[in-house]
């Protein structure tokens, strides 16, 4: 009888005691991995090689609601559709114009091109709010009406499917093509002696109702509401007295005015009588606002009045960076809508059929997606995994393709992925964009294995139980991925 090797024995009994040595494939044991969160989470999952073969295939068919994953879709559009995305972005720059009214003062129209990022920070040192209250100074000491004007793109201010309760939040603040401070109100509370009211600063825009606390101790439990539509906060919860200041950010419903309003104190501020009253220039959408019912052909849009004084912000791909980073909602909202400016009227329904066109040509069957906005607020998109896999293998080979790249979140190293993957083999080598919203995460991108290939992947988790992280199943499945291939 043949003697078998103590090595030998060995490896057998770790095959017996271990099922995944015993015939398991990694496919099962990734299925396992995600197993392990426990019932309610729904997974799906497709990995890919470089030579495009799939090397896990989870429910890759099935949709899913992606979160943040749906500004893969709008920041890729704009790389494909956009002409001048790597200069000064000198189309998208906020403008100032006096209109005349009779012997009387003019009116002065602020004009916002689409950009988010106008700012009135005392601090500010380009894209200046400021910049264009000089050049009305310099001009004139006398106006009428401060007309906010976001006409460039039709007033749809909130996206379908959007939860109510996002819009007095930052996260769901409105769209507007004039943007100021990314539509956002800072409301800054400094504790006072414990049981008294704690200090509240801000610009005086919205009036607050302070019920918040000063206690001895204890963690801030500080939230501000506000009914959609009403000028008035509801300040409620605690702060610690030893506590230092803290800062809640609120969104803005009618940005155009608020730029307007923000507008009329940096000119009185600079000397100039304001005479007439603070007002808004929307565009109601109408009929051919819809790509469907304008039979493929472009609008033609008027010639914009001339100037008395123009921004020119810095390029899109670097507001493309910040919002991939940090997933910036609003900045994204208003991407899709300067794609539906290309060859339509800037509305949502534009913004997603140029998205269509584009994964179209990268072969993503159309029923593996559906959009309803570019941020992915909206709890109406759809992804499937094989979709989303297909469409950054696609973009890998694009000449823009290692730009948007770029963009992406490093694993461990910055934007939304700087706290996971530390430690792992994935630190500093997986390249994604990150996905959260209610009973919903998502990470799609590309990863490099341990033998140095490059992995294309598309992760969801749906229907997550309160209790229970669906990001850190995608994580651990990640990285036994990287570390067998």
């Amino acid at each position: 009888m043949r003697r078998v090797r103590p090595s030998v024995m060995l490896f057998l009994a770790i095959a017996v005691a271990s099922p995944s040595l015993a015939g398991e494939s990694l496919q099962q044991r990734i299925e396992a991995r995600l197993a392990e969160a426990g019932p309610g989470p729904r997974f799906g999952l497709v990995v890919t090689g470089d030579d495009g073969r799939e090397l896990i295939a989870i429910n890759p068919d099935e949709r899913f609601i992606p979160a943040s994953n749906t500004k893969i879709f709008t920041t890729a559009a704009a790389f494909a559709t956009l002409s001048d995305i790597e200069g000064p972005d000198r189309r998208g720059g906020a403008s100032v114009r006096l209109e005349a009214r009779g012997r009387g003062a003019p009116d002065l129209v602020l004009t916002g091109h689409g950009d988010a990022r106008l700012s009135s920070a005392p601090d500010c040192v380009t894209n200046c709010l400021a910049i264009l209250a000089d050049a009305v100074a310099a001009k004139t000491r006398r106006v009428a009406d401060i007309i906010g004007d976001d006409s460039l793109f039709p007033d749809q201010r909130w996206s379908p499917g959007m939860s109510w309760n996002n819009i007095v939040s930052r996260y769901g603040t409105g769209v507007s093509a004039l943007t100021l401070d990314d539509n956002e109100l800072e409301i800054r509370v400094t504790a006072g002696r414990a049981g008294s009211a704690p200090q509240v600063t801000h610009l005086p825009y919205y009036e607050v109702d302070n019920r918040a606390r000063t206690v001895a101790a204890g963690p801030a439990t500080l939230d501000v509401e506000r009914m959609p539509g009403s000028r008035i906060l509801r300040l409620s919860g605690t702060i610690a007295a030893t506590a230092e200041p803290e800062t809640l950010h609120v969104g803005i419903d009618d940005p155009a005015h608020f730029a307007a309003w923000r507008f009329r104190a940096l000119l009185e501020a600079r000397g100039v009588r304001v005479t007439g009253k603070v007002d808004v220039r929307h565009r109601p959408l109408g009929p051919g606002d819809d790509p469907k019912g304008r039979g493929g052909i472009a609008p033609v849009r008027p010639a914009e009045p001339e100037a008395l004084a123009r921004l020119t912000p810095p390029s899109i791909t670097e507001d493309l960076v910040h919002i991939n980073k940090v997933s910036q909602n609003l900045h994204a909202e208003l991407m899709l809508r300067r794609i539906g400016l290309v060859n339509g009227t800037g509305s949502i329904a534009d913004g997603v059929a140029a998205i269509g066109g584009m994964l179209e040509r990268a072969g993503v069957p159309r029923s593996g997606w559906a959009l309803s906005d570019g941020s992915g607020m909206s709890t109406y998109n759809r992804v499937a995994p094989r979709g989303m896999a297909t469409l950054l293998r696609w973009i890998a080979v694009q000449h823009w393709g290692a730009r948007w790249r770029a963009t992406l979140p490093i694993g461990g190293v910055d934007g939304t992925l700087g706290r996971r993957f530390r430690g792992t083999a994935l630190e500093g080598k997986v390249f994604a964009k990150t996905g959260t919203i209610n009973a919903t995460n998502a990470l799609s991108g590309y990863l490099i294995a341990k033998s140095g290939r490059t992995l294309t992947f598309s992760a969801y988790a749906n229907d997550v139980p309160e209790d229970v992280s669906g990001a850190r199943p995608i994580d651990a499945a990640l990285v036994l991925i990287a570390e067998e291939n």
